[in-house]
Protein backbone atom coordinates (compact mmCIF):
# COMPACT_ATOMS: atom_id res chain seq x y z
CA UNK A 1 0.00 0.00 0.00
CA UNK A 2 1.34 3.34 -1.00
CA UNK A 3 1.46 5.80 2.05
CA UNK A 4 -0.63 8.81 -0.17
CA UNK A 5 -2.68 6.25 -2.05
CA UNK A 6 -6.46 6.78 -1.41
CA UNK A 7 -7.83 3.72 -0.32
CA UNK A 8 -11.21 2.39 -2.25
CA UNK A 9 -13.26 -0.47 -0.89
CA UNK A 10 -15.43 -2.48 -3.14
CA UNK A 11 -18.40 -4.95 -2.26
CA UNK A 12 -19.01 -7.06 -5.43
CA UNK A 13 -22.51 -8.40 -5.47
CA UNK A 14 -22.62 -11.43 -7.19
CA UNK A 15 -23.66 -15.04 -8.18
CA UNK A 16 -21.33 -17.53 -8.90
CA UNK A 17 -23.59 -18.71 -12.06
CA UNK A 18 -23.97 -15.31 -13.26
CA UNK A 19 -21.75 -14.98 -16.59
CA UNK A 20 -22.05 -11.65 -16.48
CA UNK A 21 -20.65 -11.46 -12.96
CA UNK A 22 -17.86 -13.03 -14.40
CA UNK A 23 -17.33 -10.68 -17.46
CA UNK A 24 -17.70 -7.88 -14.46
CA UNK A 25 -15.06 -9.32 -12.37
CA UNK A 26 -12.73 -9.96 -15.20
CA UNK A 27 -13.50 -5.82 -16.31
CA UNK A 28 -12.74 -4.78 -12.62
CA UNK A 29 -9.39 -6.77 -12.62
CA UNK A 30 -8.41 -5.11 -15.71
CA UNK A 31 -9.55 -1.44 -14.38
CA UNK A 32 -7.49 -2.47 -11.31
CA UNK A 33 -4.16 -2.94 -12.89
CA UNK A 34 -4.70 0.51 -14.86
CA UNK A 35 -5.03 2.65 -11.75
CA UNK A 36 -2.29 4.81 -10.35
CA UNK A 37 -2.60 6.31 -6.67
CA UNK A 38 -5.20 4.43 -5.43
CA UNK A 39 -5.77 1.29 -3.25
CA UNK A 40 -8.44 -1.06 -3.71
CA UNK A 41 -9.93 -3.66 -1.59
CA UNK A 42 -12.34 -6.03 -2.68
CA UNK A 43 -15.09 -8.22 -1.45
CA UNK A 44 -17.67 -10.73 -2.85
CA UNK A 45 -21.53 -10.60 -1.77
CA UNK A 46 -23.62 -12.74 -2.41
CA UNK A 47 -27.07 -13.03 -4.40
CA UNK A 48 -28.63 -15.67 -5.74
CA UNK A 49 -30.54 -15.45 -8.75
CA UNK A 50 -32.71 -18.47 -8.50
CA UNK A 51 -32.81 -19.17 -4.61
CA UNK A 52 -35.78 -21.98 -5.45
CA UNK A 53 -33.24 -23.92 -7.71
CA UNK A 54 -33.15 -27.37 -5.06
CA UNK A 55 -30.18 -28.49 -3.72
CA UNK A 56 -29.49 -31.16 -6.12
CA UNK A 57 -29.88 -28.43 -8.69
CA UNK A 58 -32.17 -28.79 -12.03
CA UNK A 59 -31.14 -30.06 -15.71
CA UNK A 60 -29.49 -27.21 -17.29
CA UNK A 61 -30.79 -27.46 -20.81
CA UNK A 62 -34.39 -27.94 -19.52
CA UNK A 63 -34.24 -25.19 -16.88
CA UNK A 64 -32.12 -22.45 -19.58
CA UNK A 65 -35.07 -23.61 -22.23
CA UNK A 66 -38.19 -23.37 -19.80
CA UNK A 67 -36.44 -19.50 -18.47
CA UNK A 68 -35.91 -18.11 -21.96
CA UNK A 69 -38.35 -19.64 -23.80
CA UNK A 70 -37.00 -22.34 -25.86
CA UNK A 71 -33.35 -23.78 -27.74
CA UNK A 72 -32.98 -21.04 -30.09
CA UNK A 73 -33.64 -17.75 -27.68
CA UNK A 74 -31.31 -19.58 -25.30
CA UNK A 75 -28.74 -20.25 -28.17
CA UNK A 76 -29.18 -16.79 -28.91
CA UNK A 77 -28.50 -15.44 -25.47
CA UNK A 78 -25.31 -17.93 -25.52
CA UNK A 79 -24.06 -16.36 -28.23
CA UNK A 80 -24.40 -12.50 -26.93
CA UNK A 81 -23.03 -13.85 -24.00
CA UNK A 82 -19.75 -15.61 -25.21
CA UNK A 83 -18.87 -12.49 -27.21
CA UNK A 84 -19.03 -10.29 -23.94
CA UNK A 85 -16.78 -13.12 -23.06
CA UNK A 86 -14.48 -12.87 -25.28
CA UNK A 87 -13.73 -9.37 -24.86
CA UNK A 88 -12.81 -9.95 -21.01
CA UNK A 89 -10.70 -13.46 -22.16
CA UNK A 90 -13.01 -15.15 -21.48
CA UNK A 91 -13.92 -18.49 -23.41
CA UNK A 92 -17.67 -19.97 -21.82
CA UNK A 93 -18.45 -23.82 -22.90
CA UNK A 94 -22.32 -23.67 -22.02
CA UNK A 95 -22.74 -26.93 -23.88
CA UNK A 96 -20.75 -28.54 -20.90
CA UNK A 97 -22.68 -27.03 -18.28
CA UNK A 98 -25.10 -29.95 -17.16
CA UNK A 99 -26.62 -28.97 -14.01
CA UNK A 100 -27.76 -25.56 -12.71
CA UNK A 101 -26.95 -25.80 -9.05
CA UNK A 102 -28.75 -23.74 -6.06
CA UNK A 103 -25.73 -21.39 -5.44
CA UNK A 104 -26.40 -21.19 -1.49
CA UNK A 105 -23.51 -23.71 -0.49
CA UNK A 106 -21.01 -21.75 -3.18
CA UNK A 107 -22.07 -18.55 -0.89
CA UNK A 108 -21.42 -20.25 2.02
CA UNK A 109 -17.96 -21.26 1.39
CA UNK A 110 -16.88 -17.89 -0.21
CA UNK A 111 -17.91 -16.42 2.83
CA UNK A 112 -15.53 -18.72 4.84
CA UNK A 113 -13.33 -17.88 2.10
CA UNK A 114 -13.35 -14.39 3.21
CA UNK A 115 -12.01 -15.10 6.99
CA UNK A 116 -8.87 -16.60 5.20
CA UNK A 117 -8.60 -13.27 3.77
CA UNK A 118 -9.71 -11.49 0.75
CA UNK A 119 -6.80 -12.81 -1.58
CA UNK A 120 -7.95 -16.06 -0.85
CA UNK A 121 -11.72 -15.12 -1.33
CA UNK A 122 -10.98 -13.59 -4.69
CA UNK A 123 -9.08 -17.09 -5.91
CA UNK A 124 -11.86 -19.20 -4.70
CA UNK A 125 -14.47 -17.15 -6.84
CA UNK A 126 -12.06 -16.52 -9.87
CA UNK A 127 -12.20 -20.53 -9.74
CA UNK A 128 -15.78 -21.02 -8.92
CA UNK A 129 -16.38 -19.09 -11.83
CA UNK A 130 -14.29 -20.88 -13.96
CA UNK A 131 -15.17 -24.61 -12.86
CA UNK A 132 -18.73 -23.50 -13.77
CA UNK A 133 -18.39 -21.70 -16.76
CA UNK A 134 -15.53 -23.42 -18.71
CA UNK A 135 -15.12 -26.83 -17.71
CA UNK A 136 -18.91 -27.22 -16.81
CA UNK A 137 -19.09 -28.44 -13.53
CA UNK A 138 -21.20 -28.47 -10.94
CA UNK A 139 -20.37 -26.15 -8.39
CA UNK A 140 -23.57 -27.14 -6.13
CA UNK A 141 -21.40 -30.66 -4.93
CA UNK A 142 -20.01 -30.69 -1.92
CA UNK A 143 -17.37 -32.82 -2.86
CA UNK A 144 -16.26 -29.77 -5.89
CA UNK A 145 -16.80 -27.23 -3.62
CA UNK A 146 -14.32 -28.59 -1.05
CA UNK A 147 -11.89 -29.67 -3.39
CA UNK A 148 -12.12 -25.83 -4.34
CA UNK A 149 -11.58 -25.20 -0.60
CA UNK A 150 -8.69 -27.08 -0.52
CA UNK A 151 -7.06 -25.73 -3.73
CA UNK A 152 -7.49 -22.59 -2.16
CA UNK A 153 -5.85 -22.91 0.64
CA UNK A 154 -8.68 -24.10 3.07
CA UNK A 155 -9.13 -26.60 5.44
CA UNK A 156 -11.02 -29.43 3.19
CA UNK A 157 -12.29 -31.63 6.01
CA UNK A 158 -13.23 -28.51 7.93
CA UNK A 159 -15.31 -27.19 4.94
CA UNK A 160 -16.53 -30.74 4.36
CA UNK A 161 -18.15 -31.05 8.48
CA UNK A 162 -19.58 -27.08 7.76
CA UNK A 163 -21.21 -27.86 4.03
CA UNK A 164 -23.13 -30.76 5.84
CA UNK A 165 -24.72 -28.27 8.49
CA UNK A 166 -26.24 -25.46 8.22
CA UNK A 167 -23.53 -23.14 8.99
CA UNK A 168 -23.71 -19.57 7.77
CA UNK A 169 -26.87 -20.33 5.36
CA UNK A 170 -28.77 -17.68 7.51
CA UNK A 171 -25.94 -15.28 7.41
CA UNK A 172 -26.06 -15.36 3.48
CA UNK A 173 -29.99 -15.51 3.42
CA UNK A 174 -29.56 -11.93 5.33
CA UNK A 175 -26.87 -10.52 3.28
CA UNK A 176 -28.98 -11.14 0.08
CA UNK A 177 -31.86 -9.67 1.61
CA UNK A 178 -30.26 -6.79 2.98
CA UNK A 179 -28.58 -6.22 -0.86
CA UNK A 180 -32.24 -6.17 -2.21
CA UNK A 181 -33.70 -3.79 0.20
CA UNK A 182 -30.22 -1.78 -1.12
CA UNK A 183 -31.85 -1.50 -4.18
CA UNK A 184 -29.83 -4.37 -5.96
CA UNK A 185 -31.93 -6.44 -8.34
CA UNK A 186 -29.45 -7.16 -11.13
CA UNK A 187 -25.79 -8.48 -11.08
CA UNK A 188 -23.02 -7.72 -10.90
CA UNK A 189 -23.46 -4.81 -8.30
CA UNK A 190 -20.29 -2.92 -7.46
CA UNK A 191 -20.61 -0.62 -3.92
CA UNK A 192 -18.21 1.20 -4.20
CA UNK A 193 -16.97 2.84 -0.41
CA UNK A 194 -20.61 1.89 0.71
CA UNK A 195 -22.78 4.45 -1.10
CA UNK A 196 -22.01 4.59 -4.46
CA UNK A 197 -23.33 1.92 -6.89
CA UNK A 198 -22.56 0.83 -10.24
CA UNK A 199 -24.56 -2.29 -11.94
CA UNK A 200 -23.87 -4.01 -14.26
CA UNK A 201 -20.83 -5.94 -16.61
CA UNK A 202 -19.02 -2.20 -16.94
CA UNK A 203 -16.45 -2.07 -19.30
CA UNK A 204 -13.17 -1.60 -17.48
CA UNK A 205 -12.50 2.11 -18.49
CA UNK A 206 -16.06 2.95 -16.86
CA UNK A 207 -15.10 1.52 -13.99
CA UNK A 208 -11.82 2.32 -13.56
CA UNK A 209 -13.11 6.47 -14.54
CA UNK A 210 -15.93 5.98 -11.32
CA UNK A 211 -12.97 5.03 -9.00
CA UNK A 212 -10.39 8.04 -10.19
CA UNK A 213 -14.06 10.23 -9.80
CA UNK A 214 -14.40 8.41 -6.29
CA UNK A 215 -10.42 8.51 -5.51
CA UNK A 216 -10.48 13.04 -6.63
CA UNK A 217 -13.12 13.64 -4.25
CA UNK A 218 -11.84 11.29 -1.07
CA UNK A 219 -8.87 13.65 -1.80
CA UNK A 220 -10.84 17.25 -2.07
CA UNK A 221 -12.92 15.76 1.51
CA UNK A 222 -9.24 15.02 3.08
CA UNK A 223 -7.69 18.46 2.08
CA UNK A 224 -11.10 20.35 2.99
CA UNK A 225 -10.95 18.55 6.60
Amino acid sequence: MGENNTPISIDVVSDVVCPWCFIGKKNLEAAAAGLDGIDLTIAWRPYQLDPTIPPQGRDRRQYMEAKFGGPEKTRAIHQRVSDAGKGAGIDFDFEAIEVSPNTLDAHRLIRWAGGAGLETQNQLVSRLFELYFQEGVNIGDHEVLTAVAGECGLDENLVRELLEGDSDTANVQREIAQAQQMGVSGVPCFIIDGKYAVTGAQPPEVLADALRQIAAEKEREAQAT
